[in-house]
């Protein structure tokens, strides 16, 4: 960390870090999101103002914030599975091939450059605004979840891209789900029981391929830097608030909720790919 960082400058750091704890901990709850699509962005600049190398500074973004969401997805889940708003037999069904695909894309994420992981949010975020914003009650692939090998490789591919993005999974499982004739609460429910599977694999693979990395920030193993880590109680502690919040919302202002914070993540990373 370069020297003539001040002590002030690092307390505004760390209040950011705090707020951006808080808020991933409530969208958590509300959204299933495990709260990836708020720190990734944070997370990013914080590096950034610490002077981590562009070469290693997105890979400590994703693997941090895996390693900070991950209890909030937990805690989510046990919240929305006390209410009987999670499918455990879905969860179980995609569990396996979510987490090949989580060892998949920690081993491309080795190789992977900072622009590509960028891109990878852009492109795959915007598409998923789009259905979001553009959504309808009607809106159906079938009414049941696809039989096997269809839904076994959509989940194989959800793990991977979740990985290179750093997020728990909901954003793509909730449409998933949600098009398959799921109702969007027990759908993000759903999603919470998948993060699960997604997170302790991802901070794994993270430290391994991170290992030995020249240029990584303080108190790092490997891609995953614990100083960051430690706001994840404060995650924890308001996602139940933002479970209680989810149910008393209608499907269509979740989805709405849902879009708005994609659409957010997107801008950011196209700004900083473009500018």
């Amino acid at each position: 960390m370069p020297a003539d960082i001040s002590i002030s400058y690092l307390i505004e750091l760390l209040a950011l870090l705090a707020g951006a704890g808080l808020l991933a901990g409530f969208l958590s709850g509300l959204l299933g999101i495990g709260g990836g699509g708020v720190l990734v962005p944070v997370l990013y600049e914080v590096f950034g103002a610490a002077g981590v190398s562009e070469d290693v500074r997105m890979h400590v973004t994703l693997g941090t914030t895996l390693g900070v969401i991950a209890p909030t997805v937990f805690r989510s889940f046990h919240a929305f599975r006390a209410r009987d708003t999670v499918d455990i037999a879905v969860v179980k069904r995609m569990g396996p091939w979510i987490f090949f695909g989580v060892i998949a894309g920690s081993v491309i994420a080795y190789y992977a450059s900072s622009e590509v992981l960028r891109w990878i949010w852009v492109i795959f975020g915007t598409a998923l605004a789009v259905k979001m914003f553009l959504g309808r009650d009607d809106w159906r692939l079938a009414d049941r979840l696809p039989h096997p090998p269809w839904l076994e490789g959509v989940s194989f591919v959800i793990g991977l891209i979740s990985t290179l993005m750093g997020i728990g999974g909901a954003t793509f499982t909730v449409p998933l789900l949600t098009l398959h004739g799921m109702p969007l609460l027990r759908a993000v429910g759903t999603a919470t029981g998948v993060g699960t599977i997604i997170a302790v694999p991802g901070i794994i693979g993270y430290v391994i391929s991170g290992w030995g990395e020249h240029g990584l920030p303080p108190l790092s193993i490997g891609y995953v830097n614990l100083g960051a880590c430690l706001i994840a109680p404060l995650s924890v502690l308001v996602a139940p608030y933002g479970v209680h919040v989810a149910h008393g919302i209608s499907k269509r202002k979740l989805e709405l909720a849902f879009a708005v914070f994609i659409t957010t993540v997107v801008a950011r990373f196209l700004w900083t790919l473009l500018v």
